[in-house]
């Protein structure tokens, strides 16, 4: 199929994009650059040699940029990756992420209509729950977002059930993920955040390549067994092989879907180091702060929906998960180059 990745230089979205050209789709990525570098696409091509990949420099909230994109390019599916990502940062800023989540989508959805598109794999989360009132969360729970960074999740959901009802065709996956982190088996491709990660591989491993001085936990009085919050964390490689199965279920089983992608296990963050120490043979030091604003103590995903409905299950391990991490981080330093 021709599928237009949004955001698709970024962590998800690239490693998505090189297992959709490994597969033989055509791509056409639209990224702003906001949070990626150029040279994540020189990654992807090396990854998926002789697909065929195209790129824009764009931003989804520029309707005439995604005009210029969809016109004439035979687009018959959107992977839509393209949102910004941060709790704390939402906390700070809801607005923001109104803007650019759920406004973003909404240019989106106008541009695909124009064009008959009738397909789209949606990155959400599964901070649309909110505080658990059972777990493990199923696609059931109440849906309850604690902070604004879901809530925009959430929004767009509602947008795309809104899309349905009104156009007879349209189908959309909404993909609820739990907690991403690894990297490309490979160590070309990997998470690459600007500043201090807020999110805990990252962390681990600049910590670990002594560019950061010590892990931060944030609280360790959760009611949890060692303190500490824990949380479903999954493969990368896992969760984009989620979205190939999601696009296929769009184009053969013609119905939407609403479903969580997660290993289906919980882990602290005591038990993640324990783990990124041994598949490094590092000892890491680390301090314990405060709670941040916005967080949840524990969640694990019921990904039984998935594995029904569209095939998929979680088939790495935190060893693995952790092993990949580093592996990424140690062959690149400083990340992608500029």
């Amino acid at each position: 199929m021709r599928v237009l990745v949004t955001g698709g230089l970024g962590y998800i979205g690239s490693h998505t994009c090189v297992e959709l050209a490994r597969d033989g789709h055509r791509l056409l990525i639209i990224d702003n650059l906001g949070n990626a570098k150029p040279s994540v696409l020189e990654r992807i091509r090396e990854l998926a040699p002789g697909a065929a990949i195209e790129f824009v420099r764009a931003d989804v909230r520029d309707a005439a940029a995604l005009e210029s994109a969809f016109a004439g390019a035979g687009i018959e599916a959107v992977m839509h990756f393209a949102g910004l990502k941060s709790v704390s940062e939402s906390m700070a800023n809801p607005a923001l992420y109104r803007d650019n989540n759920l406004g973003g989508t909404a240019i989106l959805l106008k541009a695909m209509a124009r064009h008959g598109v009738e397909r789209i794999v949606f990155s959400s989360s599964a901070t649309v729950y909110g505080v658990p009132e059972q777990l493990p969360y199923t696609e059931s729970h109440r849906l309850q977002p604690a902070n604004p960074y879901g809530q925009s999740k959430l929004q767009v959901e509602r947008l795309l059930a809104a899309q349905a009802a009104l156009r007879a065709g349209f189908r959309y996956a909404a993909l609820r993920y739990f907690n991403p982190i690894g990297a490309h088996p490979s160590g070309r491709m990997g998470e690459d955040p600007r500043g201090v990660p807020e999110n805990l591989l990252p962390y681990l491993t600049q910590v670990a390549l002594g560019r950061l001085p010590r892990l931060r936990i944030y609280g360790a009085d959760y009611a949890t067994p060692d303190g500490t919050g824990v949380r479903d964390y999954l493969h990368v490689m896992d969760l984009a092989a989620g979205h190939l199965a999601a696009l296929a279920y769009l184009c053969d089983r013609d119905r939407s879907i609403c479903a969580n992608l997660g290993a289906g296990r919980g882990y602290s963050v005591l038990e993640v180091l324990g783990a990124f120490e041994r598949a490094t043979g590092r000892k890491l030091a680390y301090d314990i702060a405060p709670r941040r604003p916005g967080d949840i103590a524990a969640y694990h995903a019921d990904a039984s929906l998935a594995a029904r409905e569209l095939g998929w299950k979680a088939r790495y391990g935190i060893e693995d998960m952790c092993r990949d991490a580093w592996r990424w981080q140690a062959q690149n330093p400083a990340g992608y180059p500029d």
